[in-house]
This record gives structure tokens, C-alpha cells and sequence, in this order.
């Protein structure tokens, strides 16, 4: 027994270098991916902006009903969907946090609590993420489709620059919508929060409520609730026309680009929510 048990540890020893470097390879792997994936996505938005920044008002007869028709797309199609998430969303947490506020004597302080909790994190965060699933996806899912079936190469031979003319209506439509279904998620949400909060009776009035918001509030939070919805839009609309477009793709690699689009997009949206956190802990 002794014997073969040393007889069998030298082959384990030599085992375990081969399966060490193997995950040193993977994690590697990773790595490299990753940073690959950050040029790429920096690369892209550069010459986005320098498209947009060069051809601000070239075919603007063409873009600006293109804009108009990704607003409408990602933002009045979803205003049912934004609507119920508001209300439920408003129902459950918004109206419980007032009335255990006003239960434990600190109903004072409703109003800091519903700009922290709502305007400046739930809201655009909500938003994004909502335009992310119905709307994102479908980008990459479109845009992968052309690239496979050559479609954007014809628009090269046709002397139409993709990204004008197929990344640029995107970003500024989504821009604007996710910053609109924003504004629209906050003011529901706060709406219906109060209104199941008077419905348990909670000896708050509404102008005592809407006050304790409008003193809460400051020209900061409009002004970083507008730059943070506009940069998730940017990120959501920049990630998925780079996974559809900045490489060849076939149509077997549209759906695997589509889950890398959604995840990353939720990481830099989820990191630029950090960032605007620090922020905020600084003003």
C-alpha cells in the first residue's frame, strides 16, 4: 500500500503544474478578452462621436425621422411597461417607506429618502435597464443580421456610412428616451407611492410631501439625473452597435453576440451608477 501510494504521488505532482497552468491560461484568456473588448468599445465611441461631431448636419432630411423612430421605439412603446413598473414599484416600496417613516416619527425625512432612493438611483437605473431588455437586444439582434447578410457592406458600396447612418439615430434616440422614461418613472412612482400611503391613512398631506421633495431637491440632481440618463443610453446604444457591427458575424453568432452585449452593458451601466454614487457622496 505504501508503495503504490508513492509510486502514485510523483504522477499527481506532475499533474497538478499542467492544471495550475491551465487556469493561469484561462484566467489569461480572460483578461485579454476583456481588455480586447475595452479598446474596442473606446475605439468604436471615438469614431461615433467623430461621425456625429463631422456629419452634424449632413442628410439631416434622413437621420432626424430616423431619431424620431428610435425615441418612439424606446421610449412611447414602453410607457405602458414603464407605467405598471412605476405604479408597482411605487406601491410596494415607495408607500411602505413613507408609512413606516411616519410610523416611527421621522416622516421628516420623506422627502430626502424619496430623492436618494428614487430620482437619483432607482429611477434612471429602472429605465436603462428596461430599454436594455426590450430595446438593446433587439439592436444587436438587427444590426448582427444585417452585418451577417451583407446588407452593411452594400451601404459601404452605396457610399452610406454605417455609422451615421445606422449607430447615430440609436444613440441619440436612446439618449433622449431612457433620460424621458426617467422623468415619467420618478413623478408615477412617486404619484402612486403617496397615494397607497393615504390609502393606509398616513397623516402626511400631499403638500407636506411634495414640499419635503421640492426642498430635497437641488439643480445638482436635475443636472446629473440628465447626464446619467443620456451616458446609459449612450452606453447601451454605443455596446450594442459595437457587438452588431465592429466585427464580421454569422448568423449562428448573432444570439451569443447578444448576450455579450446585455452584460456588458449592464457592467458599465451598473460601474457609471457607482461613479455617479462617489459623486453624490462628494457634493
Amino acid at each position: 500500500m505504501e508503495s503504490s501510494a508513492a509510486a502514485n504521488l510523483p504522477d499527481a505532482e506532475k499533474a497538478a503544474p499542467p492544471l495550475l497552468l491551465r487556469q493561469f491560461d484561462s484566467v489569461g484568456r480572460s483578461i485579454v478578452r476583456f481588455l480586447e473588448t475595452t479598446r474596442g468599445l473606446i475605439a468604436f465611441t471615438l469614431i461615433t462621436l467623430g461621425v456625429a461631431v463631422a456629419k452634424f448636419n449632413v442628410s439631416t432630411h434622413v437621420i432626424h425621422p430616423l431619431i424620431r423612430s428610435q425615441v418612439y421605439r424606446a421610449g412611447l412603446r414602453l410607457l405602458p411597461m414603464i407605467s405598471f413598473l412605476a405604479c408597482a414599484l411605487g406601491l410596494m416600496i415607495i408607500g411602505q417607506m413613507v408609512a413606516l417613516l411616519t410610523r416611527v416619527g421621522a416622516q421628516n425625512l420623506a422627502g430626502t429618502v424619496m430623492v436618494t432612493v428614487v430620482v437619483r438611483e432607482l429611477g434612471p437605473l429602472a429605465a436603462a435597464l428596461l430599454v436594455l431588455a426590450r430595446v438593446g437586444a433587439a439592436y444587436v439582434i438587427e444590426l448582427g443580421t444585417a452585418r451577417a447578410l451583407g446588407e452593411v457592406e452594400a451601404l459601404e458600396a452605396l457610399c452610406i456610412d454605417p455609422v451615421h447612418y445606422l449607430v447615430i439615430p440609436r444613440v441619440v434616440g436612446l439618449a433622449f428616451a431612457i433620460f424621458s422614461l426617467t422623468v415619467y418613472f420618478i413623478l408615477a412612482a412617486l404619484i402612486s407611492g403617496y397615494l397607497f400611503a393615504f390609502v393606509q391613512d398616513v397623516p402626511l398631506l400631499p403638500g407636506d410631501y411634495f414640499k419635503q421633495l421640492a426642498m430635497a431637491l437641488s439643480w445638482e440632481d436635475f443636472a446629473l439625473l440628465a447626464l446619467k440618463t443620456c451616458c446609459f443610453g449612450i452606453i447601451i446604444a454605443v455596446t450594442t452597435c459595437y457587438q452588431g457591427l465592429a466585427q464580421p458575424l454569422r448568423l449562428e453568432q448573432v444570439s451569443g453576440a447578444t448576450t455579450r452585449a446585455v452584460v456588458q452593458s449592464l457592467v458599465a451601466c451598473v460601474l457609471l451608477d457607482v461613479l455617479f454614487i462617489i459623486v453624490y457622496l462628494v457634493m
